[in-house]
């Protein structure tokens, strides 16, 4: 959508043509992020793109960095929403099992593993990367996790202890061999694989917090 496209007659733009400008921008935003990284992303491309002016951009983001945020704000919401939340149970075996598959489905989306491939790639260079993806949400998960563990503990099924780090250590677990398998630095587990492994990480996490 052009910026001669969400104007009134009166030259003003409607709410709901500038919210969808803003989608446009945001859109083109996440894919140029994605492809190209954060370093050679720029306001003039994403601009040419969208077929808007420069200004038009930077009325909504303050510059690069503000819209790089924007896109993680989005994209973690997503996520975030894609993968639900997930209700204390009695058994906490099935809510991990549960939390596990969830996290798994999102982390290895084409969107998710091209977002981190890009941090690895450029945090060294641009160490506010991973401050915006705390900022963003990307503790929300863990903390998820936490409150799982925390009402287990609160049940007496599981000792008392630091539930934050061991949320950490169940997402590492369970994320981190499947996401550089899907980075390339091994085999890609397909779903059933992937369905395993998920257990696999849950059974050995278990068998950790209840000593």
């Amino acid at each position: 959508m052009s910026g001669a496209e969400i104007r009134r007659s009166g030259g003003r733009p409607t709410a709901q043509a500038a919210a969808a400008l803003e989608t446009t921008i945001l859109d083109a935003a996440t894919a140029s992020f994605l492809a190209d990284g954060y370093a050679a992303t720029t306001i003039e491309a994403i601009a040419r793109t969208c077929r808007v002016a420069k200004r038009t951009i930077y009325a909504r983001w303050t510059g690069k960095p503000a819209l790089f945020h924007a896109v993680l704000e989005r994209l973690m919401a997503r996520w975030l929403f894609t993968a639900g939340y997930w209700p204390e149970a009695d058994n906490l075996a099935a809510a991990l099992n549960e939390a596990a598959t969830r996290v798994l489905a999102v982390a290895l989306t084409p969107e998710a593993i091209a977002l981190n491939r890009l941090l690895i790639a450029e945090s060294a260079r641009f160490p506010e990367l991973p401050l915006m993806m705390r900022q963003a949400g990307a503790g929300e998960g863990g903390a998820r996790i936490a409150a799982l563990l925390d009402a287990a503990v609160a049940r007496g099924t599981l000792p008392r202890q630091d539930t934050v780090f061991a949320a950490e250590q169940f997402l590492h677990l369970v994320l981190a061999g499947p996401q550089r398998r899907a980075l390339g630095l091994g085999p890609p587990l397909d779903a059933a694989q992937t369905r395993v492994w998920g257990e696999a990480a849950v059974a050995l996490f278990l068998s950790g917090v209840k000593t």
